[in-house]
């Protein structure tokens, strides 16, 4: 459907706008003695200090009797960027179905709501070409081999074996012009795109994406990858939902479904919180806090179905994981690992795990890269992989970890099935007060 504005005074929504939730203004004294700021101004550069205003902008996007009409991500990226004009403001998704040739790129200071279910954001099946002609590095442009599915505006994931090492190299671009099979690109190729790694194109891509962006809440709408019909897009790189270098994003009452790769995914991302969420039937990670990512907050979800319910990447600090309903995940409920430290889950039901409950990852390439200094309190974890199936297991030279509170539980027969497996190399362990029912042994220890 083609895009369409009506006429009308966009202005005139202000008066019936609502407020884009922003973090409160911080009214304390600084510490090295400055006063308080008791009555914050809007001051042209000062980010710090804003006044809650009353009203915002609001905007209304649909397939049809809202402001901007339309059923693909050109009308969803027509209103976003509205909004972005203005200094932000609310984007209102109505009921309705989109179909996504490219994600949807969210700016700062935004609040993107949704009509709940009857509000579905999906994409077509993902499209693969090789390319035809060598690029370098500093080019804009590539030949696509078949080109005929593809169109200006389309999002494209390149990827090509490096010349170097021989691994592989990932580019995400737009492609902006054309003549034939030749496709200009928005932004350079920055790596060398060459015949001989054997590059591809594929039209597959983040549903909701952004970058280096603060100040956002996505509510109360469905993304649907259509997993059935697309190609694997790496968590690192893709997901219904992919944040890159992004601070202080709410995600509310979100259903995140059948992608290929990960529900939501967030890379170098603080204090992002991922609530009363549904994220099933994914390929790889329900909610994946990636590398780098300091105090998300994780909290009375469901994560059912995927491939692994939680996974805390590289470097995760500071987090807190509660009151979530974890199941049916085929690998792990929960996985923590290199370097996430001083993060806390408790008072989560993680049931029907493929392998494992929850597992602390080795990882010993460097002096110290184990999740050290973790909590793990209040949990109910019940059956627990195959025959052979672990409640919780503890890797490497993990330390400081305090395991306590906990239930769990083994409903089907003992088997060979453990409710705690501690490996030799584990460091300092607190295991306190823990109910382990069902299982052949309670606790293995092999430090003993």
């Amino acid at each position: 459907m083609a895009l369409s504005v009506p006429r009308r005074k966009f202005l005139s929504l202000m008066s019936t706008a609502t407020l884009l939730s922003l973090p409160a203004v911080h009214m304390l004294a600084e510490e090295d003695g400055r006063p308080p700021v008791k009555r914050p101004r809007s001051t042209d550069g000062d980010e710090r200090f804003e006044p809650e205003w009353d009203k915002k902008f609001t905007l209304t996007v649909g397939n049809q009797d809202a402001d901007i009409n339309g059923n693909s991500d050109r009308a969803l990226q027509a209103a976003v960027d509205y909004v972005k004009r203005l200094g932000g403001g609310t984007v209102k998704i109505m009921p309705g179905k989109f179909t996504l040739r490219n994600s949807v790129i969210l700016p700062s200071r935004i609040r993107v709501i949704g009509s709940g279910d009857e509000t579905l954001i999906t994409k077509g099946a993902s499209i693969s070409t090789e390319i035809s002609e060598d690029s370098d590095w500093y080019d804009q442009e590539i030949t696509l081999k078949d080109a005929k599915s593809f169109q200006v505006g389309d999002a494209v994931f390149i990827q090509v074996r490096n010349p170097n090492h021989n691994g592989l190299d990932t580019i995400k671009r737009t492609l902006v012009a054309r003549s034939g099979n030749r496709f200009k690109l928005n932004d350079g190729l920055r790596k060398n795109v060459w015949l001989t790694g054997k590059p591809t194109a594929t039209s597959v891509f983040p549903l909701f994406a952004s970058e280096r962006t603060t100040d956002v809440r996505i509510e109360n709408l469905v993304l649907d990858g259509n997993r059935e019909n697309n190609v694997n897009m790496n968590g690192n790189y893709g997901g219904c939902i992919f944040l890159q270098d992004c601070n202080r994003y709410t995600m509310h009452n979100v259903t995140t479904r059948n992608y290929n790769g990960d529900g939501i995914s967030f890379q170098i991302c603080h204090d992002v919180v991922v609530e009363n969420c549904y994220s099933h039937g994914n390929q790889d990670l329900g909610v994946h806090p990636g590398s780098g990512s300091q105090r998300p907050v994780i909290r009375n979800n469901k994560l059912h179905d995927n491939g692994i319910g939680i996974f805390w990447c590289w470097g995760v600090r500071y987090g807190l994981a509660e009151h979530n309903n974890i199941q049916r995940n085929r690998d792990f409920g929960i996985s923590i690992g290199h370097c996430d430290t001083d993060n806390v889950m408790r008072l989560n039901t993680v049931e029907d795990s493929g392998k494992v409950g929850i597992l602390f990852r080795d990882d010993s390439r460097g002096k110290d890269f184990w999740a050290n200094r973790n909590v793990i309190e209040d949990n109910k974890i019940i059956n627990s992989g195959a025959a052979d199936g672990i409640g919780i297991l503890i890797e490497g030279q993990t330390r400081d970890t305090q395991v306590r509170n906990n239930t769990i539980i083994e409903k089907r027969g003992p088997m060979n099935r453990t409710g705690i497996k501690i490996q030799k190399d584990v460091g300092n362990l607190k295991l306190e007060s823990n109910r382990i029912e069902g299982y052949h042994q309670k606790i293995v220890d092999n430090r003993e």
